[in-house]
């Protein structure tokens, strides 16, 4: 499987899905009715390397390098955890002065082992059911012409990303934070038009990147 994939993309995907849980510490803009953090901004390349590989090589493989990530960014935010509980302090502790930064940079760092649980159930959820549409997609649709990706891509990716958003919301959001489950279903249908408006944009390169990961 590792071989099959060229190790730029694979680089790639493992540090998208690993970044887009660092970046989510911080939030992007809030609303009445909907919040988003800033996980979203690189949230779509998973799937859309996903959806390129899952055209070249199936979607067992497709569902087993997302998996594969995923079991990497646990081991990262293990490492981050350890990293956060050890003594010692930031950078950014000596250009403030401020214990309170330092302490505020370990939590970050360290962030939320419940939360980074719920996120790798979500992606682990969403990931298997963005191949499984997609593979049953493209055997409806039979011919294999950039139409046909964009058409297998962006069904997949805007419900399987809504499955990813509503099971993270669900389980952290409305357990943790008090969300009701309108705002879980508002947020989560308004992330996944995003992800998907983010990959209908970059849809050429994800084709071209199935053409160059086949040949």
């Amino acid at each position: 499987m590792i071989r099959k994939i060229h190790p730029l993309v694979l680089s790639v995907l493992i540090l998208s899905v690993v970044s887009m849980n660092l970046l989510a510490n911080k939030e992007l803009f809030r609303t009445d009715w909907i919040a988003l953090d800033c996980g979203f901004i690189l949230s779509w390349i998973p799937f859309l390397i996903m959806d390129a590989i899952c055209k070249a090589f199936g979607g067992k493989t497709a569902a087993a390098v997302s998996l594969l990530a995923i079991g990497i960014n646990l081991a990262v935010f293990g490492i981050f955890k350890l990293v956060s509980l050890a003594p010692g302090m930031w950078g950014a502790y000596y250009d403030t002065g401020s214990v309170e930064v330092n302490d505020a940079l370990n939590r970050t760092i360290g962030g939320s082992s419940w939360i980074v649980l719920a996120s790798a159930m979500a992606m682990s959820v969403s990931s298997v059911t963005n191949s499984a549409i997609n593979i049953s997609v493209s055997k409806l649709l039979r011919k294999d012409t950039y139409a046909t990706f964009a058409i297998r891509s962006f069904v997949s990716t805007v419900i399987s990303q809504f499955i990813d958003n509503f099971i993270f919301a669900v389980t952290v959001s409305v357990t943790l934070f008090g969300w009701s489950m309108k705002q879980a279903l508002v947020c989560s249908a308004t992330a996944a038009l995003f992800e998907l408006a983010m990959e209908i944009i970059f849809s050429g390169f994800g084709y071209k990147l199935s053409e160059k990961l086949k040949q």
